[in-house]
C-alpha cells in the first residue's frame, strides 16, 4: 500500500484517492457425511485503487485492482489509465470524506480462539442435529476467516477493522428408500453459539423431510401468510433501500420523509433503524468504504418515513451536514402477535422461497413458494408448487409482527411477519 500512495501522491493530474485493502486469513475444513476429507489454510489479499479528477467544473472517479504481481511501472500505467477515464466521468462536485483514523476490533466471542478448536466445535454443533430418522448431513463445510480492512484517502483517512467471520455450507438430506431431497443452508456469523447452530440446521433437515412428504393444495385461494426472518427482512430492506440518499437525489424514490407507509392501519407500526453493527451480523461495520464513520439512522419510526440514509457522496449532493455512510444492518422493533394467538390462527406459513418480490410502484409483493406448511388448529401440513400474491400498501396496513425476536445475517428483528389475505394460486 506504501508503493500505490506514493505513485498517487506523484501524479499531478488527479485531485484526490482512495485505497481501500482486505487480507484474509482462512481455515477451512470440508466433510463428507461425518468424515473429514480436507482441511485447507488460506492468506488473500485485495487492494482497489479510486482516483478522482476533477475537470470542468465537474468531477470524475475510476476504479482500479491492485495485485502483488505488478511492478512499479504497472502500477503507474494503471494509475495513468485511470486517470483518463475519470476525465470522461462528469458527476456533480464532491470533496472526499476527512474520515479521521482509527483501528477498531469487533467484540466477538470468537476472538483469539484458536481456529483448530473452533472448527472443531462448529463440526460438532452442526452434527449434533442430526436426530431426525431418516435424516443426514450429506456434506457439510466451515469456513474460518480473520479479515483486516483498511481505506487511506488523499485527505489523511487511515483506518482500518478487524472481524472474525463464520460461514457454513451445508447440503441437508432425507432419504426414504431410493428417493432423496437434498437442499442447500448457508449460516454466517460472528458470534459463535453452537445450540444455535444445532437448532439452524435441525429446521432444515426437518424442511428436507417435510419437501419430501410435501404436495400442492387445492387453489386458488386466500389465507394469511407468515414470513419467516429471511423474506421478512428482505421486504423491510426494499422499503429502507427507497429512502437511499442516491435514489432521492435521482427522483427514483416512492417516498419521501414524513410519508405514512401503513395509512393508519390497524396492524403493527413499523419501526426500523439502519445500523453499522448487529452482534451477530457478519456484515457488521465501523465505517464504509470511503472510511466514513457509519452513523445508525431511524428511517422509519410508527409506520412514518422519518429520515434517508447513504453515502458521503449522495449525502454532500442533498445537504446532509453529517451523512450517515452506507450502512449495512436492519434492527427492527418488535410487535404484538403472541405464540398462543398465533396457535388458534389459520394461515400459511413460508417455510422456502424462490426469492420474495417486492416491487413498490407496482405494489406488489408475492413470489413461489417451495415449501410451506398450512396451520390450523395446531396442525401443520407441508405444501409446495405454488406461488402468491398480494397488494404492498394493503399489507403493510395490518401487518402483525411477532413479539419474539431474532437474529439473522444483517437483520434483527421480530421473527415473524404476518400478513393478511395472499392470494396463493
Amino acid at each position: 500500500m506504501k508503493s500505490v500512495i506514493s505513485i498517487l501522491q506523484e501524479n499531478r493530474g488527479i485531485s484526490g484517492w482512495r485505497v481501500s485493502e482486505t487480507k484474509t486469513d482462512s481455515y477451512e475444513l470440508f466433510f463428507v457425511h461425518r468424515r473429514l476429507e480436507t482441511v485447507r489454510n488460506t492468506s488473500t489479499a485485495s487492494t482497489s485503487v479510486t482516483v478522482y479528477k476533477e475537470h470542468d467544473g465537474k468531477v470524475g472517479d475510476s476504479t482500479f485492482s491492485i495485485y502483488e504481481s505488478m511492478t512499479e511501472d504497472d502500477i503507474r500505467k494503471k494509475v495513468f489509465a485511470a486517470e483518463r477515464r475519470a476525465s470522461l466521468i462528469f458527476n456533480e462536485k464532491y470533496s472526499l470524506p476527512d474520515a479521521g483514523t482509527g483501528q477498531y476490533d469487533f467484540d466477538s466471542n470468537m476472538e483469539g480462539m484458536d481456529f483448530k478448536v473452533l472448527g472443531s466445535e462448529i463440526a460438532e454443533a452442526a452434527f449434533n442435529a442430526e436426530t431426525i430418522p431418516g435424516c443426514s448431513i450429506n456434506a457439510l463445510e466451515i469456513f474460518i476467516y480473520r479479515d483486516v480492512f483498511s481505506v487511506k484517502n488523499s485527505l489523511g483517512a487511515d483506518k482500518k477493522q478487524t472481524k472474525t467471520r463464520v460461514m457454513i455450507e451445508a447440503i441437508p438430506t432425507f432419504t426414504e428408500g431410493k428417493e432423496s431431497v437434498e437442499l442447500y443452508e448457508d449460516i454466517r456469523f460472528t458470534e459463535f453459539r453452537p445450540e444455535k447452530i444445532t437448532e439452524e440446521i435441525r429446521g432444515k433437515l426437518e424442511e428436507a423431510k417435510a419437501r419430501f412428504e410435501a404436495r400442492k393444495p387445492q387453489v386458488p385461494m386466500k389465507t394469511d401468510v407468515l414470513l419467516r426472518a429471511p423474506e421478512l427482512s428482505s421486504v423491510l430492506w426494499e422499503l429502507a433501500d427507497d429512502l437511499n440518499y442516491a435514489a432521492k437525489y435521482a427522483h427514483s424514490n416512492l417516498h419521501d420523509t414524513d410519508d405514512d407507509l401503513q395509512k393508519e392501519g390497524g396492524g403493527d407500526k413499523l419501526t426500523v433503524t439502519l445500523r453499522g453493527r448487529i452482534r451477530g451480523s457478519d456484515r457488521s461495520a465501523f465505517f464504509d468504504e470511503d472510511g466514513l464513520a457509519l452513523r445508525d439512522t431511524c428511517v422509519i419510526r410508527n409506520g412514518i418515513v422519518t429520515s434517508n440514509f447513504g453515502s458521503n457522496r449522495f449525502g454532500q449532493y442533498l445537504g446532509v451536514e453529517e451523512p450517515s455512510g452506507n450502512l449495512p444492518c436492519i434492527d427492527v422493533g418488535a410487535g404484538t402477535l403472541t405464540e398462543a394467538e398465533r396457535e388458534n390462527m389459520t394461515y400459511l406459513e413460508c417455510v422456502s422461497m424462490s426469492g420474495i418480490q417486492v416491487e413498490l410502484f407496482s405494489d406488489y409483493i408475492g413470489g413461489e413458494i417451495r415449501l410451506g406448511y398450512l396451520c390450523s388448529g395446531g396442525k401443520k401440513t407441508p405444501v409446495t408448487g405454488i406461488t402468491m400474491s398480494g397488494s404492498l400498501s394493503a399489507v403493510l396496513k395490518d401487518l402483525r409482527l411477532s413479539e419474539s425476536r431474532t437474529q439473522a445475517r444483517s437483520y434483527s428483528g421480530p421473527e415473524y411477519m404476518l400478513i393478511r389475505d395472499m392470494e396463493i394460486l
